[in-house]
């Protein structure tokens, strides 16, 4: 079945929240609520979407911290991210903190998800694919049938994550795109977490941080 993507850009990061939904039947599930829980909300409603699960890439506020409201307003489970991110969920609302943002609740997960792993999206399986190096349970979500990957901040066009923390590992982060993403195929298109999607192609080919030189 066909899918259909509705992004809703929320907080001061301008994070792509991702409404997805399967065009026939209208199920779908929103990705990464960061915030601005009213807007995503709106963006349910005019589409006529009904939501059945909320999926989250990793723990920073930016992709979680509206999980716990909208979550508790449409009455449906929040899966993922890895386990390894726990600590970064529990302490959403110290992140909002540092950056002036109020609201941001701490999430605890319906279930934390790995890979090797499939959810569905409204008729559609998505692999799941541990991507860390941004944050240590970072997931990414992929359909090879349908031609799409949801990478949250993993790879960006012409850019990757950052890897500036103290749980950061660029070098990990790397291995992660050479050797689980961009062998999916250079016609799959993502939608990342801020700014303009891509494909794996696109950026093996060019991308200065991961791309392949010998491309």
């Amino acid at each position: 079945m066909p899918l259909a993507i509705a992004v809703i850009p929320v907080t001061p990061f301008e994070q792509n929240c991702a409404l997805v939904w399967d065009d026939a039947t209208l199920r779908g599930v929103v990705i990464d609520p960061g915030g601005d829980v009213p807007a995503i909300r709106a963006a349910i409603a005019e589409h006529g979407v009904a939501v059945d699960k909320i999926l989250l890439t990793h723990g920073h506020l930016d992709h979680a911290g509206g999980a716990a409201d909208l979550a508790e307003t449409l009455g449906v489970p929040i899966l993922g991210p890895g386990i390894e991110d726990a600590p970064l969920l529990a302490a959403l609302p110290e992140q909002g903190a540092r950056f002036g943002l109020t609201g941001m609740r701490a999430v605890q997960p319906t279930r934390y998800l790995a890979e090797g792993e499939t959810i569905v999206i409204g008729e559609t399986p998505f692999e799941i694919w541990h991507c860390p190096g941004h944050t240590p349970g970072h997931l990414v979500f992929t359909s090879v049938s349908q031609g799409i990957a949801f990478v949250g901040d993993v790879i960006f066009r012409g850019s990757v994550g950052r890897t500036d923390f103290p749980y950061g590992d660029g070098a990990a982060l790397v291995h992660a795109i050479r050797t689980k993403l961009f062998p999916l195929g250079d016609a799959i298109e993502f939608l990342c977490g801020h700014g303009p999607g891509s494909s794996f192609g696109a950026e093996r080919r060019t991308n200065p941080y991961c791309g392949d030189p010998a491309a």
